[in-house]
């Protein structure tokens, strides 16, 4: 038996990467020809200033940056976000981060979207979708999310997906340069589970 060279696993890695559809958008990995329409849609103070990684302005070079990492650990799990007919609309994703208050690394989920797409209810499709993911096929237990606190848009659609508030925390804003308060969350697979079970039987009734 050898070892996978790096490339190779590299490849494997991108390949277990699934596909999640909902009614109206797909979550596929991201391949290199979406670079101009990421840099495109992250161009925009307002995206980069409520993330914590994506810097402003936002170029070419960083949307391939951005595709040159992605997928590429198997401490993160990164999707882009398409209307079912292909447009792509923003990205999300799952990594491992240290948990405030916790002993060790726990699975922070992230997501943006561009502009054009704001307040039509693709964010919490896109999320619960990634929620489901991360508890049916990656058997997770739990989840943490962040948003800032001067960003509720972000704020509801992480409460309408079941996650609770934890607390307030400081985090580094590269696009500000500085750090800014940031609400957590956290969401139990016990509580996704119950959610879940909930919606089914409204369903049924």
């Amino acid at each position: 038996m050898t070892l996978l060279d790096p490339i190779a696993a590299e490849s494997l890695r991108e390949a277990s990467i699934p596909v999640l559809e909902t009614e109206r958008l797909v979550l596929r990995a991201p391949r290199p020809e979406d670079a101009e329409n990421i840099a495109m849609l992250a161009n925009e103070r307002r995206i980069a200033e409520n993330t914590a990684r994506i810097p402003h302005p936002y170029t070419l070079a960083d949307a391939e940056a951005f595709l040159a990492a992605a997928n590429r650990s198997d401490r993160e799990t990164t999707f882009v976000i398409a209307l079912t007919e292909g447009t792509l609309i923003g990205a999300c994703g799952l990594e491992l981060r240290d948990g405030p208050g916790t002993a060790g690394l726990m699975p922070e989920l992230g997501c943006w979207l561009g502009v054009p797409y704001w307040g039509r209810g693709f964010a919490t499709e896109a999320v619960r979708a990634l929620i489901d993911h991360a508890f049916t096929d990656l058997e997770l237990e739990a989840l943490q999310a962040g948003a800032r606190v001067t960003n509720p848009a972000s704020r509801r659609v992480l409460e309408k997906c079941g996650f609770q508030w934890t607390g307030v925390g400081l985090y580094r804003i590269r696009a500000l340069k500085s750090s800014a308060p940031i609400d957590r969350f956290r969401l139990e697979r016990s509580i996704w589970a119950s959610l879940k079970s909930w919606g089914r039987s409204r369903r049924v009734a």
